[in-house]
Formats: structure tokens, sequence, C-alpha cells
């Protein structure tokens, strides 16, 4: 939500704001009905302040034994108009409100202007794509060879837009993310959260999810409850209606989850494979910080995003997300894009975004520092989001028999010696078999092929 004292007191920078992000944030309604209600309260404290005037008058007058006849009826008026004039307040908050919450941020100056994503620019690119002296196959058809990936059995249980995954391509999964969330958590510094799945209406509000994407949401009318779209969303929540101490800042989490979402404008498109799902997982990256240090916080999330795609010695791409390309939520977005092969295309694994104020202004958020309070900064993005990162590995690392190179870093080592205080490396949790490649398998078994690893 956006500060109403720079709304009113720069209506043509928030105006092209607008227009440059494709919206029209309804800004001469909202400056109208600003308008109004500041007569209003004006008015309110005219005749608050006859009502002082009258009350002293009527006390006076009486301690003298004088007639106040005059005066009581002026005050019982005054009384009368008093509450109009409150409801005419209420009402004309609530719609400035309304308003509010529809409006979207305001991007920042070094954010390129334009409408489509053909207007976003490559800020970085790294790694070389992989050549191969064979036809690379897309994901789909390398799950299906490994008896690992069954799309007819999805679409039996849930319709279009799910997946199921056996053996090999399972364990690949649970792999990553727990490589993830051990990297995210010893070596760049965050905590994790495990987050709720579903959550109240109030807390997609105070993150700019409602009210206007409510149509890529899943609802549960009964419970009054939303599956989540992103653990974004309960991260950003945990300090609603807070006021933190300002040596606390920067907060950083993490949190794997299901994300759940309708896809409600991207119908018929990506219907093959792992592209574009309604039910997927993802680590998510979220910072709660100081306006002044939100900038190098978001470089921060990026690398480290970055660092998982390095690490996995995956080729991708940042862009920087034009104007008009972006979340109406957000000021700065920067997309990781990686490559696959397979179906010739970037894929989006990560968006890294900064809000400035505009969450904790929705959700209360706010800090305490040198006797003075503020509204925290918050920024999040994925680290990263599957299954993409599960289509560019199948991709990128495929051999001309139908096996699949598993990339080093997620090659097994042992768990830790006991459950307690995290320190050191990073150190895997989770022992899988000691495996270098994924084979195919007889029909109807997924196997994991037992053999000597190979440099990826």
């Amino acid at each position: 939500m956006l500060d109403p004292a720079f709304i009113r007191k720069f209506p043509d920078v928030v105006r092209k704001g607008f227009a440059d992000k494709g919206e029209s944030g309804e800004l001469d309604w909202y400056l109208q009905l600003d308008k109004d209600h500041r007569a209003v309260l004006t008015e309110k404290e005219q005749v608050a302040a006859r009502q002082n005037q009258l009350s002293k008058l009527i006390g006076m007058k009486t301690g003298k034994g004088e007639d106040s006849t005059p005066e009581r009826a002026e005050a019982d008026g005054l009384k009368a108009a008093l509450k109009l004039l409150e409801e005419r307040d209420s009402v004309l908050k609530q719609d400035k409100l309304r308003i509010q919450m529809r409006m979207p941020n305001l991007a920042a100056d070094d954010v390129p202007v334009g409408k489509t994503p053909e207007d976003n620019t490559v800020a970085a690119t790294w790694g070389e794509k992989p050549t191969f002296d064979f036809t690379p196959k897309p994901h789909w058809e390398i799950g299906a060879g490994l008896g690992a990936f069954h799309a007819e059995t999805a679409g039996k249980i849930s319709g279009a837009g799910f997946s199921l995954m056996t053996g090999p391509l399972a364990q690949l999964e649970r792999a990553l993310w727990n490589y993830m969330l051990d990297l995210h958590t010893r070596e760049h510094g965050y905590t994790e959260v495990a987050v709720p799945y579903m959550v109240k209406e109030h807390a997609l509000e105070g993150c700019g999810q409602l009210p206007k994407f409510e149509p890529e949401m899943y609802r549960m009318k009964d419970d009054d409850l939303f599956l989540i779209p992103t653990a974004e969303v309960p991260l950003t929540n945990i300090h609603r209606q807070e006021i933190l101490a300002g040596e606390r800042l920067p907060i950083r989490y993490c949190a794997f989850s299901p994300c759940f979402r309708r896809e409600a404008g991207a119908a018929g498109r990506d219907t093959r494979g792992l592209i574009r799902m309604h039910q997927f997982h993802k680590v998510e990256l979220m910072v709660y910080t100081t306006p002044e240090d939100g900038d190098a916080e978001q470089m921060r999330i990026r690398t480290n995003a970055e660092a998982v795609l390095r690490n996995l010695k995956l080729p991708y791409r940042v862009l920087l997300l034009c104007t008009g390309d972006m979340s109406v939520n957000s000021r700065r977005t920067w997309d990781l894009e990686l490559w696959a092969p397979g179906v010739g295309a970037w894929l989006e694994v990560s968006s890294i975004s900064t809000f400035g104020d505009f969450q904790a202004r929705r959700s209360g958020i706010r800090f305490k520092r040198a006797g003075k309070t503020e509204y925290v900064h918050t920024l999040n993005g994925s680290g990263v989001a599957l299954p993409r990162l599960v289509i560019a590995i199948l991709e990128n690392y495929q051999r001309a028999d139908g096996s699949v190179v598993v990339p080093d870093v997620l090659r097994p080592c042992g768990p830790p010696a006991a459950l307690g205080p995290l320190r050191g490396l990073m150190k895997p949790t989770l022992r899988v078999p000691p495996c270098g490649q994924l084979r195919r398998s007889r029909p109807g078994r997924c196997v994991v092929a037992r053999t000597r690893f190979e440099s990826a």
C-alpha cells in the first residue's frame, strides 16, 4: 500500500508510475475521495470546537442562573450533525482503503519502462549451453524412459496440471529441496520455518495477493481459508501488526512448501510435462530489513539463489523485468531463468523482488530505532522453485542412452552424528543410494543405477 501523504503530495509521479505498469490505480477517484474526506475531517474539527465552546457557555450560564436553552438546542443539533459526519468519515475511509488496496506499487527508478517480456533486460548470464551429439529429448520423454514420470496416472487422479513421479525422480526432487534448505540455512544465514499451507484472507491481503489475484487461488469457502500460492504469504505475515526492535533487522527466513495456483490465465499453455503446474514445490527466501538496506538485501537474495544454480552447474540468465511485466506489488524484480535444451526454452525458476514498505503498510509491520517508528522493507525470492529445476537437470544432464547424470553436489554424503545445533559447512541430512546417474528401468519398475560416479 502506498503512503497516502505521498499520493497527495506527488499525484503526477504516482499517475506516471501507475501508467508505466499499465494500471490506472483509480487515482482520480481516490484523490476526489481524499479531498472529500479531508473536508469532512475539517468539518468534524469545527463541530467539535463549537461543541466545546457551547459546553463552556452552558456551564457558565447555568452557574449564573441564566437561561441556556438556545445553546442547548444548538448543542443537540451539533450532536446529530457530528453523528452524520462520523458515519460519512467511516464510509469515505473504507472507500479510500479499498482503492488503496488495489493500487500497484511504484517501480524503482532503475527499472526499464516497457509493456511486454520483450522489453525486459538481460542483466547477467552464467554458464554455457550444453552441446549434444544427439537430439536432446524433452523432460517428459526422459522421465517416461526412466519409468518414473506418470502423466496419465496424475491425470486420472487429479486432472490436468498435476504430476506424479516415482523412484529416481521423486528421490531427485527430495534431494534438491533438502540440498537447498541446507545451503540457505547453513551457509547463507537464513532461519528455516515450517509454515502453514492454509491462510486467512487478511494474510493474502497483506502480501498484495488479494484482491488482484483471487482468480488464481484455491479457496476453501467452508473454512474461509486459502491454499498458499507461495510460502511468501505465511513468511510475510509472521510479524504482522508488530513493532520490531531495529537491532533485530535484517531478519532472514526460508521455507519449503507446496504452492497451489489455478493458472487461470494460462489455459492451453505448456500443457505437457512439468512446466506449468497447479501444484508444485518451492524453497522461498524472505527478508525484513531497514529502508536503506533494501537494495543490498535484494542483491543478497539474488546471489543466494544464483548459488544454487551455479553449484548445480546449470546455465542460466538474469532478467531485470520491465514495468509492464513485473508484479503490481514489486518495486524491482529479477527473474532467474534456466536453459532447458529439450524444450528449447528459458524457464523461470526464481523471481526476486523488493517491495519497499508496500507490504509492511498493508500488514502493519514496523520497527523502532532512536525512538522513531518506521515501516520495514520486505523482500523475497525463490531459492529456488521446483519442478522446473528438475526439468533443467534432466534436459541438461541427459545422455544418448536415456540415462541422466546427477550433479556433483547432489551425490550422497552421510547424515550428522546427532540432531542438534547446525554448525560448519553444509552437510545434507538425506541419505540416498550411491548413484551417479539415473537409468532406464524395466516396465513397472523404477530403479537407481548403482554405478560409479561420473563428473557432471
